[in-house]
């Protein structure tokens, strides 16, 4: 009895903090984006747009307004090369598991036939046909906006048990010279501030598929950005700030950050209104911490960080990083936005490969983060 009069009696932010990271929606979240009906969200059978669908629905749902206009949506485009159909791959007559056993370089163009494979160093190719496969412990997967005239497999060393001298291909590629997408912007208005703004932003596309079998989960990278972003959504629409919060959901992060490119150059909110920005991406673990990219260039806040983190103790390391091209807060940066990007450490090594999927992602300090970041925003806009 005298546990639920303590519990009643305490002020309601501190309450709403607690209830608003709810690991069964982060969870319901990442299992969503990460499911096969997203494909890997990104660029065959649709798997970004019913992201980008989903999103703005979750947006609507919490009660997020438009960053501009009507609508959650800011399109643009750029080129991409897409594996839709075929992905057969068989060496010394032995048929191979696409993500599992080998990888298409993304740039590669698509090839059909059976050649002899000559080694020179550590490459096996067949000169006339341009065929090219390299040998590797790990298989990383990315995207690329074009297809080169020559194509390349990586082949995990543990699916072969002698050189590879024959092969057999039937692969298919298609470049899409404009591929639509969208930026999802929504934003909670501030109560006494509105022109000034704390914005918060993580991408929701991956690397999709690679063939008409085999796709990219991508549960940390980087669904589980997606799934902190909503559940700050949802917590400041029903605590809203004195100041307004933007949500950005970037898409085309992994060919080279379009995404957030086309915004800071399209900005439908003036950039110098951004008071701060975090991104995050890979989110979680936290085994180890978090690292905060920018911490050198803005030492004031990232002290503040630290300060919060030590009176909490909710992180039991925040590891400081210098600039860094590496993610969407980039071109904030550059344009004279402040911003920090983190991401969480230790836990699952999974990563740009099948294996990053929703069963294995611990979320281990998904809730602390959520509280950092609620107390951490409110000193931050405090001390501005």
């Amino acid at each position: 009895m005298k546990r639920l009069l303590f519990l009643l009696l305490l002020p309601f932010t501190f309450t709403s903090i607690t209830s608003a990271q709810d690991l069964r929606a982060a969870r319901k979240t990442i299992n969503k984006m990460a499911s096969p009906d997203f494909w890997g969200r990104g660029y065959t059978k649709e798997g970004m747009a019913k992201a980008a669908v989903y999103l703005c629905d979750e947006f609507k749902k919490a009660g997020l307004q438009p960053m501009e206009g009507n609508d959650y949506r800011q399109n643009f485009s750029y080129p991409v090369n897409t594996f839709p159909g075929k992905m057969d791959v068989t060496i010394n007559g032995k048929k191979l598991i696409p993500g599992k056993d080998f990888i298409i370089e993304p740039s590669s163009r698509g090839l059909r036939g059976t050649m002899k494979l000559e080694q020179k160093d550590s490459i096996y190719m067949n000169r006339s046909q341009r065929m090219f496969v390299v040998l590797k412990d790990k298989l990383t997967w990315s995207v690329a906006q074009k297809a080169n005239d020559y194509t390349v497999l990586e082949i995990n060393k543990k699916a072969l048990t002698t050189k590879p001298d024959s092969i057999n291909v039937d692969i298919d590629n298609e470049v899409i010279p404009e591929f639509i997408t969208s930026n999802i912007c929504g934003v909670v208005k501030g109560t006494k501030h509105p022109d000034s703004i704390l914005m918060l932003t993580a991408h929701y596309d991956h690397l999709g598929g690679m063939g008409e079998n085999t796709f990219f989960p991508g549960a940390n990278d980087n669904a589980s950005g997606i799934a902190l972003l909503l559940n700050l959504a949802k917590y400041y629409a029903k605590n809203p700030a004195p100041y307004t919060i933007a949500f950005v959901c970037f898409a085309g992060e992994e060919p080279g950050l379009k995404g957030s490119s086309y915004f800071t150059t399209f900005p439908p909110i003036p950039l110098s209104n951004i008071k701060f920005l975090i991104n995050v991406d890979m989110v979680g673990t936290g085994e180890k911490g978090i690292t905060v990219v920018n911490a050198a260039i803005l030492p004031k806040q990232f002290d503040l960080l630290n300060k919060i983190n030590d009176q909490q103790h909710y992180l039991s390391k925040i590891t400081p990083r210098n600039k860094a091209a590496n993610s969407d807060h980039y071109f904030f940066t550059e344009k004279g936005v402040p911003a920090f990007f983190i991401y969480t450490q230790g836990g699952i090594t999974a990563y740009h490969d099948v294996d990053d999927i929703p069963a294995t992602l611990p979320l281990t300090e998904f809730a602390d983060l959520f509280k950092l970041f609620v107390k951490f925003n409110a000193a931050l806009m405090k001390s501005s």
